[in-house]
Order: structure tokens, then C-alpha cells, then sequence
């Protein structure tokens, strides 16, 4: 009876509606405005809005009315009420249409000391920084009292990054997450981009746009299907809401029916700590991708299959990947709750137990750094470290390398994060392999990344402007120049430390601040390349070959199968077009005159 009520009561309001839009199509001889809506990932073409008449959208809005179907969801309502062609809809342009991005230049300990407190104090969300800029978003409003809090040589000493962050993070999103269904199907045909040139791979179906994680898990789990011989799709831990972490486990054991001799060597690659960096999701995922269509094509490939077990996580963090996707494309750390209920997440890489850090930086709960109220408190940090445990004490593995992919600043990390004044025992091991990594990157795209401690990572500004060399010049760095965050509770010192992981980095991927965590997708299979070159040299190194792969027996006694490759080429017609691997890849002597000068002179320090 009440619902009957409720109907018959709404009848005068529905009729007087639908004879204004009546009034409204006979004067403007057109439909009225189409409903906006989110179109999906279907064959089926889209009704333009013409096809629409007066009646159906009369049912539509009569049935949200009943139904008290929601107006406002976040990002999942944006999807619904923007278009393409008109820049970014209302509930983007609410939530960042005020802020913007500086770049402070820090020349001083007494501008660095100031910033620092100043970020604290005001809790701005840092960036990206080294050691001679910092990047901050805040809102313009803010802008004079972060500027009432520096010196006088600060005052000027920044320049704006990104004057329309809302545009930034419109185009940062897949074509069809926006989208009017008044534009004809046939102009959605290209992704939207502001970059008019095509894409390094047009066939690249999958990595043409950043995908979300109801996309990237069917994905995964259509790769372990294609090829079973190499691929399983395991879970390293649960997430805080209740998510799988999901991984790809890639390796083959050519000799099967022979016992092991010791414990399975594994690598792991890991990425999406922090949520907003995208990048380093879908570089994970080109990375995992190439190995696994590479194997039985390429013989360096196939060893290092043969040699090690990998394990491809794309994201560490998925509660708070998913919550870029439909909330806040800026988010940070995961999703649990903390003390305080409007603050919720929590660094997970500041959550781990080696020198976890709570300094006070880092406890307050509303500060993008929080490390949490103790060691691995982080829900995915401690799941994750729990997993790898259980592996090596109980599953006969051996983790032998370590990397972790992070946007943006284009570095190449090695231990220790936490400090600057101990040095790790196998520093000039660690750099050495840097400084190729490094190498392989620039010899694939031309790009330049640089190599550092992490701890030099965390601290802004530089005496001489080169950071430090000898352990004085360490200590004395560490001690006087300020952390903009802690370095301590990093996943990076944990595997080196605690894990006894020789080889472990965490590398910064692109840019250097032009986009930040919203770069254009133009550039993921550039950099998911530059990724890859660097992960097979890490192999390759490992193996022994210094990173140059040596000139073996033809596939290494691997067993493949024209089943295997019948595989590798349907699942590149599927979503990729054609292999990224290649052929054999061989690196240029990457130990060449300019690595080998830049070692010397490190180890001279």
C-alpha cells in the first residue's frame, strides 16, 4: 500500500515532466539532452542519442525516481557525466579543479629544514623529491600560508608543474571511462590522448591504456590458461577489504625427474605499492607478459626461465589501486582504518618490521607517510612478507633478487633506505649492478636514470650537489639535511636485511615531474620496455653473465612444443598483436668504458 502511495503520488510530477520535455521537443525541433552513461567493453554499438525518443527517457528518469538510484558515486559518476571531447566532468573538476603542483628548488639546510616543517605542519602531499627539488600538490589556497612558513629564498623559488590537475587525471583515464553517448561510435575509435601521434605499438591492445583491476585479474588468469606449461597464478596474501594479491608464478624445471639440489632459485618483481602509480602496475604487467610469450623464442629468455622461478606481482596493494579507479585517482596508501575514522591507510612501504620508523613525520594518521602504530601493521605489507616466509622456510625457495617499481623520478635504488650512515657489506656488488641496470635502460629508449642510495632518496638537498661518497661524508649528509619522509620500514631494506636478498632495488620509472603519477598512456609500453630490458639484466647478471648473455646450445634443452607456440601466438592475436620480447636479446657491452669509470670512481670513495 505504501508503494502504491508513493506511485500514485508521483503521477501529477511525471505527467507535468514529460509535457515540459513534449513543449521542450516541439520548440527546439531536436531530441531533449541524452542521458550520459558509461559505456562498456562490448562489441555491441553504442544507440545514439537520436534513437532515443521522449518516452524512453521519460522511463529512465522515472525509474532512477522510484528507485532512488544515486546521482553522485565518486569517479564511478564521473564516468557517467563526462565526455571525451569536453574536458573532464563535474565531480573531477570539484575534487581537484583547485589544485596544482609546485616545484620547490632547494639550494640550503635552512630552505630544506623550513620545507620540511612546513610539509608537516600544513600535511601537503609530497610528490616526488631528491636531492635538488621537491614536487608538492596542494591547493592554490593554500599556496600563501606554505609560503608564510619559508624564507625569503623560497619565495620565487618554485614553479608550478601542472597548472590543471583535473585535465591531468582526465587523460590519465582509459577512452571509454568518460564518454557521451551523443558522440557518433565512429569518433571513439581512437583513444582519447593529448598527444596526437600514434602509439609505439598499435596493436598493443592490452597495454594501450591503463586497465583496472576487475580488468588485469582476468587477464592474469587468461595467461596461466594459454600457457600452463610455464605460467601459474598464485596469491601472495589478502588484502585489508578482503582482495587476493594476485601473482604470476613463471618458470620451468627442464629436468624435472631429476631431484633438486638445492632450493629453487626466485626473483621477485613486484609493483603498485602506492596506488596512484599506475606506471608501475602495467610496467609489471609488460614485464610478466614478455617473459612469458618469450619463452621458446628467445634463448635468453628461456635460461633465465629455466634458471629461476619469478614472481609477478602487479599491484601490493589493490584495495587502494581499485579505490583510484572510483574514488580518488591520487590515492596513496591502502585502505584500512586507522584511530582516526577520516583518516584511513597506511604506507605500506613504511610498514615494515627493519627499522620501522614512527617519528613524527609518520604518526598521524592523516599524513601520506603514515607508517602505522607498529611493525607491519600494514595489512598487504605483512600478508606479503608472511607469504614470502613460508616460501623459504618451507617451500624450498631461495629469493635471490628483488625488484620493486615505483613512479616517478627515474632512479635506480639501492639499499639502505633508512639511513645514510650504515652502509650495506656488499655496496660496491650493489652498485655495480645499478649502474647496469641503469645502462639497459638508456641503451633501450635513450632515457637516463639515475643511481643512488636509497637513503639519499629520502633526504633533500646536497652539500656539493653530489651527493655523498665516503661514510663521513654520509654520516655528515644524514645529519644535516632533513628527511622530507622516513626512509625506515621499507620493503627494499627488509629483503636485504632480514631476507638476506643480495640483489634488491627499488626503481623509479618515468618522468621526472612533467606528468608525475599521471603520466599520458602513450608512454606505458615505452616504459613497460625500458622495464623489461632492465629486469632481463638483472637475470642475466645473476646468472653470472654480468648481464651480457653468453652464446649457448640452441634453447638450452628446453621442451618446446608446437602446442606452446601455437599458444604464444594466439594470446598475442588475442590482446597484445605480436611478442614484446623480440627475438634474442642481446645487450650492447654494458660494462663498456663509461660503467666501468663511473665504478672505478666509486670505489675509490
Amino acid at each position: 500500500m505504501r508503494s502504491a502511495s508513493t506511485f500514485f503520488a508521483l503521477i501529477p510530477s511525471l505527467l507535468l515532466w514529460i509535457f515540459a520535455i513534449i513543449l521542450s521537443s516541439q520548440a527546439t525541433a531536436s531530441p531533449p539532452n541524452a542521458l550520459l552513461r558509461s559505456v562498456p567493453f562490448s562489441t555491441n554499438h553504442p544507440h545514439d542519442a537520436n534513437d532515443r525518443s521522449w518516452i524512453s527517457q521519460a522511463r529512465d528518469r522515472f525509474i532512477e525516481t522510484i528507485w532512488r538510484i544515486p546521482q553522485d558515486r565518486g569517479l564511478g559518476n564521473a564516468r557517467s557525466t563526462g565526455s571525451p571531447s569536453t574536458g573532464p566532468p563535474s565531480t573531477l573538476a570539484t575534487r581537484y579543479g583547485g589544485d596544482l603542483v609546485l616545484r620547490f628548488r632547494v639550494t640550503s639546510t635552512e630552505e630544506a629544514h623550513a620545507l620540511a616543517e612546513a610539509i608537516n605542519v600544513l600535511f601537503l602531499d609530497v610528490w616526488e623529491f631528491n636531492k635538488e627539488w621537491v614536487d608538492i600538490r596542494l591547493s592554490k589556497d593554500v599556496v600563501p600560508s606554505l609560503l608564510g612558513l619559508l624564507p625569503a629564498s623560497l619565495q620565487h623559488a618554485h614553479t608550478p608543474l601542472m597548472h590543471d590537475l583535473a585535465h591531468a587525471i582526465f587523460e590519465s583515464y582509459p577512452a571509454l571511462t568518460f564518454i557521451d553517448d551523443t558522440q557518433p561510435s565512429y569518433k571513439l575509435s581512437r583513444p582519447f590522448t593529448h598527444d596526437l601521434r600514434p602509439s609505439a605499438d598499435e596493436r598493443n591492445i592490452f597495454f594501450r591504456e591503463y586497465r583496472p583491476l576487475s580488468v588485469i585479474v582476468p587477464w592474469m588468469r587468461l595467461l596461466r590458461s594459454l600457457f600452463p606449461t610455464h605460467v601459474r597464478m598464485i596469491s601472495v596474501g589478502t588484502s585489508y577489504e578482503g582482495r587476493k594479491i594476485s601473482a604470476l608464478r613463471v618458470g620451468v624445471h627442464p629436468h624435472s625427474a631429476i631431484k633438486p639440489s638445492g632450493p629453487r632459485k626466485t626473483i621477485i618483481v613486484s609493483g603498485g605499492t602506492h596506488a596512484r602509480e599506475w606506471v608501475a602496475t602495467s610496467s609489471v604487467n609488460y614485464i610478466a607478459y614478455s617473459f612469458i610469450t618469450a619463452y621458446g623464442k628467445s634463448k635468453s629468455i628461456t635460461k633465465l626461465l629455466e634458471e629461476f622461478d619469478w614472481i609477478f606481482i602487479p599491484t601490493l596493494n589493490p584495495d587502494g589501486y581499485a579505490y583510484t579507479w572510483e574514488t580518488d585517482r591520487l590515492w596513496r596508501k591502502n585502505r584500512q582504518q586507522t584511530a582516526l575514522r577520516f583518516c584511513k591507510g597506511v604506507d605500506l612501504d613504511r610498514s615494515y618490521g627493519f627499522e620501522w620508523d614512527n617519528e613524527s613525520s609518520n604518526s598521524n594518521p592523516c599524513s601520506e607517510s603514515f607508517s602505522g602504530e607498529s611493525p607491519f601493521e600494514g595489512v598487504e605489507a605483512r600478508q606479503f612478507a608472511n607469504w614470502v616466509r613460508n616460501e623459504t622456510e618451507n617451500n624450498n625457495v631461495k629469493v635471490v633478487g628483488f625488484l620493486d617499481f615505483h613512479s616517478y623520478s627515474q632512479q635506480v635504488l639501492y639499499p639502505y633506505s633508512y639511513s645514510c650512515t650504515s652502509a650495506p657489506p656488499t655496496l660496491e656488488n650493489l652498485e655495480e649492478l645499478a649502474i647496469g641496470l641503469a645502462k639497459s635502460i638508456r641503451v633501450t629508449n635513450g632515457e637516463v636514470y639515475g643511481v643512488t642510495s636509497a637513503c639519499e632518496g629520502s633526504v633533500t638537498g646536497s652539500a656539493n650537489g653530489k651527493g655523498c661518497g665516503t661514510r663521513t661524508e654520509r654520516v655528515e649528509y644524514d645529519q644535516t639535511w632533513p628527511r622530507i619522509e622516513s626512509g625506515g620500514g621499507s620493503a627494499l631494506d627488509w629483503f636485504y636485511h632480514e631476507l638476506k636478498v643480495s640483489y634488491a632495488y627499488q626503481i623509479k620509472l618515468r618522468d621526472t615531474g612533467s606528468y608525475g603519477f599521471l603520466l599520458p598512456s602513450s608512454n606505458i609500453v615505452p616504459t613497460g620496455k625500458e622495464a623489461f630490458s632492465a629486469v632481463e639484466y638483472f637475470g642475466q647478471f645473476l646468472m653470472g653473465n654480468k648481464g651480457i648473455e653468453i652464446s649457448m646450445p640452441a634453447m638450452s634443452g628446453a621442451k618446446k612444443n608446437s602446442r606452446d607456440i601455437a599458444r604464444a601466438s594466439e594470446a598475442e592475436n588475442l590482446f597484445l598483436g605480436s611478442s614484446t620480447a623480440g627475438s634474442d636479446t642481446q645487450f650492447k657491452d654494458i660494462r663498456d668504458g663509461a660503467a666501468n669509470a663511473e665504478l672505478r670512481r666509486r670505489r675509490k670513495r
